[in-house]
């Protein structure tokens, strides 16, 4: 850590593609840890109105296998299968996970099923794993939605200090695949800026790997829109 910490100037603010090519030499683990980026905004998130919260495909992927659980009855079922879900089922599932089973990832309902569902958010909520219409994942579009969360869709939410962690993949991934993963992620951010959101909206922007420390970004230098 002292080695890593060594790497970066701790007041300084890098350029986006700095401050990842930094997160990527400050990496000292043996394992391929995930580069995250965190994003201070401009919002106060105990008004529900300045709640940022959203899905992203990352263009690259975050580099991990998701699994995928579906909550869906007879044509839908079937869909979900075809489309690479890793479990699939209604009543069978509830039991399941109502006993304590929970190795899955990410999950995805259709509306009709979200009644037996429901009686699941005690266990899935806090967990973040609830199916949820405003994140696309109560739909009928099972097919679209499965292969979009394997292909790398990531959802964001600003925590209460108003800041958003999204992963944006793993320290072995290429420079330029990070940073487009990145730009993707605030251009989302961007988009789902409240419109009661007053000042400056990207107030602080950081990168870091899971163990590494976190490295400032010049957030002037992200382009327009910022």
């Amino acid at each position: 850590m002292k080695a890593a910490l060594g790497k970066v100037e701790a007041d300084r603010e890098y350029s986006l593609e700095d401050a990842i090519k930094c997160a990527k030499e400050a990496s000292y683990t043996k394992f391929d840890e995930t580069v995250d980026l965190a994003v201070n905004l401009g919002v106060d998130p105990r008004k529900s109105e300045q709640m940022v919260r959203g899905t992203v495909v990352l263009p690259h992927g975050i580099g991990k296998k998701v699994r995928v659980l579906v909550f869906a009855k007879g044509e839908k079922e079937k869909e979900a299968r075809e489309a690479g879900a890793d479990f699939v089922g209604a009543e069978d599932l509830v039991e399941k996970i109502s006993k304590g089973w929970l190795d899955f990832d990410k999950s995805v309902a259709t509306p009709d099923v979200m009644g037996i569902v429901g009686k699941l958010g005690k266990i899935l909520g806090p967990r973040g794993l609830m199916p949820n219409p405003k994140l696309g994942t109560v739909t009928f579009d099972v097919a679209r939605t499965v292969k979009e969360i394997q292909a790398g869709k990531v959802e964001y939410k600003t925590e209460k200090a108003g800041i958003v962690h999204v992963p944006i993949g793993k320290v072995s991934f290429d420079i330029d695949k990070l940073i487009e993963n990145a730009r993707t992620v605030i251009q989302s951010l961007i988009k789902a800026k409240p419109a009661t959101s007053k000042g400056k909206y990207l107030k602080k922007v950081a990168v870091s790997s899971t163990m590494g420390p976190g490295i400032g970004v010049d957030v002037t230098s992200l382009g327009k829109g910022v």
